[in-house]
């Protein structure tokens, strides 16, 4: 059942802002529509442009939500059509099913559903951060059907699972019983906090009032917190996860975009460089200016290198 919730024209939680930017005049007789489709495992909002373009699914991280995606999905929403789910990652609004599959394959096959129900084909998936970890496991599992290419951002790797300092600390926090884990979450309601390096402060440079926004399901619905540490569970107990996937990526026989922060503290550029090399039709491009989260800190250019590169014709 789809749900059609409207759209606001606030720049909350998975939302687009109404006014300005080259893709938002493409599609101003519509604009951004804000849905909910209930899937196995729970209710996923999502944020759709609609339109005739090229489809593409972009996907985001641990304690993010949809709205990651605004300032790209405003640029390109003129010549393609974007989706971008929020998934049950920590800033999901919706709790999902108590006996839900929220490891991060079970949430990868979450996306695969949510690519069925919607009916969307040929599909360009992008991924930054943990988004990226989905995208390979996807990628890695055969790909669906529907997947025509793939863009990876920015994201987690080969054994840098949970990645960084940021990764590891949120991971060790999931094993704190949920009321003990919002407790401990309570401190990033504080914006020094939230810029640590442990927190959210080598992930992006310009996106503090996202990260601060992201973090208020986890503070206040304990259906949220329950999810959250679920999923932080299972990453600690699969650790090798990616590694696994990376031996299957030279299978992904498909055009695939590589897209890195150069100057990234979380995420190893050179990571970025050992995944374009497996895959077979793979190219790096790399995003000066940014940290982790190209997204909000170069969205522009990386707008820019996705359309360059959903628009090649398949050969």
């Amino acid at each position: 059942m789809l749900r059609f919730i409207g759209h606001s024209g606030r720049r909350a939680s998975g939302a687009l802002p109404a006014a300005g930017g080259r893709g938002r005049a493409g599609n101003r007789a519509r604009g951004p529509v804000m849905a909910a489709i209930d899937l196995s495992a729970g209710p996923v909002e999502y944020v759709d442009t609609g339109g005739g373009g090229p489809a593409l699914v972009l996907l985001h991280g641990l304690l993010m939500d949809a709205s990651l995606w605004d300032d790209v999905i405003g640029e390109l929403a003129a010549d393609h059509r974007c989706v971008a789910p929020t998934l049950p990652l920590g800033a999901h609004r919706r709790a999902m099913h108590a006996d839900a599959d929220l490891s991060l394959p079970g949430i990868a096959r979450l996306v695969t559903e949510l690519l069925a129900r919607l009916d969307l084909r040929d599909v360009t998936l992008v991924g930054s951060d943990t988004g990226g970890a989905l995208v390979q496991l996807i990628m890695a599992d055969g790909a669906a059907d529907r997947v025509r290419s793939a863009v990876l951002v920015s994201c987690d790797a080969f054994d840098n699972f949970p990645p960084g300092l940021t990764g590891r600390a949120l991971v060790l926090s999931g094993k704190l019983p949920p009321p003990l884990f919002g407790l401990f979450m309570q401190q990033l309601r504080a914006r020094p906090v939230r810029r640590t390096p442990m927190a959210f402060g080598w992930l992006t440079r310009r996106g503090d009032a996202a990260t601060a926004r992201w973090i208020r399901p986890v503070l206040r619905q304990p259906e949220i917190r329950r999810d959250t540490v679920r999923t932080l569970r299972s990453v600690a107990a699969n650790r090798k996860l990616l590694l696994q996937a990376a031996d299957r990526l030279p299978g992904f026989d498909r055009p695939a975009l590589v897209v890195w922060a150069d100057e990234d503290r979380v995420m190893p550029l050179e990571h970025g460089s050992r995944l374009a090399g497996l895959l077979p039709r793979g190219r790096l491009v790399e995003i000066a200016d940014s940290d982790t989260l190209v997204p909000l800190d170069q969205p522009a250019r990386l707008a820019r290198v996705i359309r360059e590169f959903s628009l090649v014709p398949l050969s």
